[in-house]
């Protein structure tokens, strides 16, 4: 009787003293967040519109640019054939370097037209070594196949990139073809890109589609997998449709040399060096070919530790190109008006800013606080019609993984914390904006490991196991949950006490694979 008396009164008191002064400014920022999910409902559903026309009449880049297969020509024999690099910048790669190099090697193109070549960063001498040996290899059986290094490791991957393209080699290249050090190419992937580009002058960018090896691993790739598939499968068929423009995925795709250039090369002023030279070379009236069709196999990050920092940077870098370059883009003549509002708006605002800062500030933060406050409300269609409808849209892309959006749901949401720090970071850039961490690759380092005999448990430390943000967030979403449950009338407890347990469960570091100590 004592503790339902003390409930009472505490939650008298609350509502006497701290809701009337909190009230306006939650109201504020609920309408902004309205606003905000409106902004990003609107973006997924005319997404949705124009993927499905373009399904519906099947518009594909064959049928919207000219594309005929190189033919060999018996004066000039293979040089009808474009000369190609390929690159593949690497950084201390043991695991997966020699799938790598030896997609890189097998693709099918005439052994004096093409150039491999291995952009080498790793600090690790042993596996400097590897590499350079795997290089060899290759070059005794007649691959044209060049190891280079350098003394630094400054713009990392973009630094790397530049310093390849100096080599004097490379002035008597066409195109250059990029893989990160995880990626496999089929034989045929310069057959299906090249005669986009040699067909077609004002194309400076053909891009393939990722398939992930590894999308099974564990439930965290399958949620990647969900995300990814979206982007794939609609933001980037849309944009190249629509637009002739989207963002490079810096790997599995083939760049004119002339257009890579002319838009100023690699720079190293954002972690997105991809997306960079991507918006420079459209500013300067080149247009994109995405061919969904042609998918590229790689491995997603299984650990929770490396998704982090993957997401981080995925984040941090396209909020602080955006903060560098809308002013250049607004000045731009080159390029249309409606080209214009699209990168500012829908590319960079909505998908790249919005989207992270409304999944975590309002399903997070606002909407939770609404309960503590009953003098602010969030109507219906702003707290589940809007929401459920995004989800719906962005799920379809992965149509096997369907019954899984609701762990979908939990896990981006927890991730979006994550993302929404990061956003900031980029846009105010703070301390680690710059910050670039390679998404560490396992291989099959993991199956290795498992398929021991007696593999180890895993060693737990605290400091790489216990993550201080999820467990307080999901402190604070347990407390609405149970606040809501005995005082509130929203009924939102359910979903608050499911997306605490999300939390709690990153926090204790129980989302990914575990890899045992060797």
């Amino acid at each position: 009787m004592e503790e339902v008396i003390f409930t009472f009164q505490m939650g008298n008191f609350w509502h006497q003293t701290t809701s009337p002064l909190i009230a306006p400014f939650l109201k504020l920022f609920v309408s902004i967040c309205l606003v905000m999910s409106l902004m990003l409902f609107f973006e997924r559903v005319y997404m949705g519109i124009v993927i499905l026309f373009v399904k519906l009449f099947r518009k594909n880049p064959h049928k919207t640019y000219k594309w005929e297969p190189i033919r060999d020509d018996l004066e000039l024999a293979h040089f009808a054939y474009p000369m190609v690099l390929v690159q593949i910048p690497m950084y201390n790669e043991k695991e997966v370097y020699q799938l790598s190099i030896g997609a890189a090697c097998g693709l099918s193109w005439p052994t004096n037209r093409i150039i491999i070549q291995v952009l080498d960063d790793s600090t690790d001498l042993s596996i400097k070594d590897l590499v350079e040996l795997e290089c060899k290899r290759w070059a005794n059986k007649g691959i044209n196949i060049k190891y280079e290094i350098r003394d630094n490791r400054n713009g990392y991957k973009a630094g790397a990139l530049k310093e390849g393209m100096k080599h004097n080699y490379v002035k008597l290249c066409d195109y250059v073809a990029i893989f990160d050090a995880d990626f496999q190419p089929e034989p045929d992937f310069l057959w299906r890109t090249v005669p986009f580009l040699t067909n077609n002058p004002e194309i400076a960018l053909v891009q393939a589609r990722w398939k992930f090896v590894n999308s099974d691993e564990c439930l965290m790739t399958r949620m990647q997998e969900m995300s990814l598939d979206y982007h794939f499968k609609v933001e980037q068929e849309v944009g190249s449709a629509t637009y002739a423009f989207f963002g490079f995925n810096g790997t599995a795709g083939v760049w004119r040399i002339a257009a890579l250039n002319e838009a100023g090369g690699w720079k190293d002023r954002t972690t997105v060096e991809d997306m960079d030279l991507a918006v420079r070379a459209s500013l300067k009236g080149w247009k994109f070919v995405y061919v969904g069709d042609l998918k590229v196999k790689n491995e997603l990050p299984s650990t929770f530790k490396a998704y982090r920092y993957q997401q981080h940077r995925w984040s941090c870098g396209p909020a602080n190109l955006f903060k560098k370059m809308v002013t250049e883009i607004m000045r731009n003549k080159k390029v249309s008006l409606w080209k214009k509002l699209y990168l500012i708006y829908s590319f960079f605002f909505v998908r790249k800013i919005v989207a992270h800062i409304v999944t975590f500030v309002f399903y997070c933060v606002i909407l939770p606080a609404t309960v503590l406050v009953p003098e602010v409300s969030v109507p219906k269609w702003g707290a589940v019609y809007i929401p459920s409808t995004i989800t719906l849209l962005n799920a379809v892309g992965t149509p096997r993984s369907f019954h899984l959006i609701i762990f979908w749901i939990l896990f981006e949401n927890v991730m979006s914390l994550h993302r929404t720090k990061a956003t900031f970071i980029g846009l105010l850039e703070a301390g680690r904006v710059n910050e670039w961490v390679v998404t560490e690759k396992l291989g099959d380092a993991l199956k290795t490991k498992l398929g021991s005999k007696a593999p180890r448990k895993p060693r737990f430390r605290l400091g790489e196991r216990l993550h201080i943000l999820e467990l307080c967030v999901g402190a604070y979403l347990f407390f609405c949950g149970w606040y809501d449950l005995n005082f509130g009338k929203n009924q939102y407890f359910i979903y608050l006490f499911l997306q605490s347990f999300a939390f709690f469960i990153a926090g204790v570091g129980y989302v990914g694979t575990m890899v045992p100590n060797s």
